[in-house]
């Protein structure tokens, strides 16, 4: 049976793993389903048509499933879907979806929400991906895995973040960052690629160095993007596997129309 503090509240209705913890002063709301191993450390509050996956941790003041911050939202059963290992600190706060959009907001697994995170209506964030203190990601955001936000960096509605792209704290992200992008600032710009993040999930050398082949293309030779779009294509196909398994990413990130490229 789930161990629920005396002063937390938990609607009857609500299914939780016989080894949820729910600490002081939690509320949790009759729609919400807790996996094994899911703890809320105190003053968490989760509500919504909200299902949460197994071993997620929601430290203090955290704020999840809530209804989202649209005013065309008018009440829609709509949904917030958390996967397993996650780790959302103090003051988080996530948003259910829209009928706007997918009526659902998706998080994967094993992501790291610092204190004050922000995951706004109908976004996507993908596996391990971290989000630094007072990250800010507006509705509709899609985040590849193991993509880095910085701290205080917002990212517009619609936007698109790459796989292992990190954006430096306290930009300003207007524009599709493509996957293994390294850069910041106001308006954000590209400084270079990810490389290191590419190291320790082990891409090989020829993976790294097709990656700063591209980099070099798309964002330092000043060719135009559909040209550089086709030859990205060609080193693809004339590349090793590993190289084919780098590029494949950044081809099809590129071949969907967004708010444009960061570049």
């Amino acid at each position: 049976m789930a161990t629920v503090h005396p002063t937390a509240i938990v609607d009857p209705k609500a299914m939780l793993h016989d080894d949820v913890e729910i600490g002081p002063f939690c509320v949790v709301g009759e729609n919400v389903t807790l996996g094994a191993g899911s703890k809320l450390v105190s003053h968490v509050v989760i509500d919504g048509i909200t299902t949460i996956g197994a071993r997620n941790t929601f430290f203090p003041f955290a704020s999840i499933g809530l209804a989202p911050q649209d005013k065309k939202y008018a009440g829609e059963p709509t949904r917030l879907v958390i996967g397993d290992d996650n780790v959302f600190r103090e003051s988080c706060t996530i948003h259910r979806g829209t009928e706007q959009d997918r009526s659902v907001t998706t998080l994967g697994s094993r992501i790291l929400a610092m204190a004050y995170a922000h995951v706004a209506h109908d976004c996507v964030v993908g596996d391990d991906v971290i989000l630094a203190n007072a990250a800010t990601l507006a509705g509709h955001v899609n985040v590849g895995e193991f993509a880095i936000v910085g701290g205080l960096a917002a990212v517009h509605q619609f936007c698109r973040v790459g796989a292992h792209a990190m954006i430096g704290g306290c930009s300003c992200v207007t524009q599709d960052v493509a996957p293994y992008v390294l850069g910041h600032g106001n308006p954000f710009a590209v400084s270079g690629m990810n490389l290191e993040g590419l190291k320790r999930r082990g891409y090989d050398a020829d993976a790294q160095a097709a990656v700063k082949s591209a980099h070099k293309l798309i964002w330092r030779s000043g060719v135009v993007l559909a040209e550089a779009k086709l030859q990205l294509q060609q080193m693809h196909d004339e590349g090793n596997a590993s190289a084919q398994r780098a590029l494949k990413p950044l081809i099809d990130f590129l071949a969907i129309s967004g708010r444009g490229l960061a570049r």
